[in-house]
């Protein structure tokens, strides 16, 4: 098949085509760019190829929505089975769930800094060499995460001077 019939199959079908893989999965813009590279990798191309491409694009959503729901089913159950960050603790003004929820919610960086420096027991120093920052940076990252989780747990804090 040459590059002026492709082209215009993919002018004439392609919107039609990822509306038809929609309806079976979330990535159906790539499993229709998918069959249409597979067309142009066939020695000889067939004799209907818009039958042909809604076929391949069928059978290759079926999959790619298989493989979406058994990912969301793996993501939920080991988010079940994941051990909470905090040890409840009854005596505790915070909630351990809500904070294992804010810690969460934070951007990476920040979460591993505060994690490093936290339960990890890293001086600002070692946390600069892991993430590859300044002690001065690490610390800057830190303050903010304790910031953000101290708004998103709405937890009032006032540092105190000796």
């Amino acid at each position: 098949m040459g590059p002026e019939a492709l082209a215009n199959l993919m002018d004439r079908h392609a919107a039609a085509l990822t509306l038809f893989a929609r309806s079976r999965c979330d990535q159906a813009e790539d499993v229709v760019q998918v069959a249409f590279v597979k067309l142009t990798c066939l020695a000889a191309p067939p004799d209907d190829p818009v039958s042909w491409l809604y076929r391949v694009v069928r059978r290759d959503a079926i999959n790619a929505g298989k493989a979406e729901a058994r990912r969301r089913r793996h993501e939920r159950l080991a988010a079940a089975d994941s051990p909470c960050w905090f040890d409840p603790d009854p005596t505790a003004h915070l909630d351990a769930d809500e904070a294992t929820v804010a810690l969460r919610s934070l951007p990476v960086e920040q979460r591993e800094v505060v994690v490093a420096r936290l339960w990890g027991g890293l001086t600002f120093e070692q946390v600069a060499a892991l993430v590859g920052t300044s002690s001065s940076g690490a610390h800057r990252v830190y303050q903010e995460a304790l910031t953000m989780l101290r708004k998103s747990l709405g937890v009032s804090w006032k540092p105190t001077r000796n």
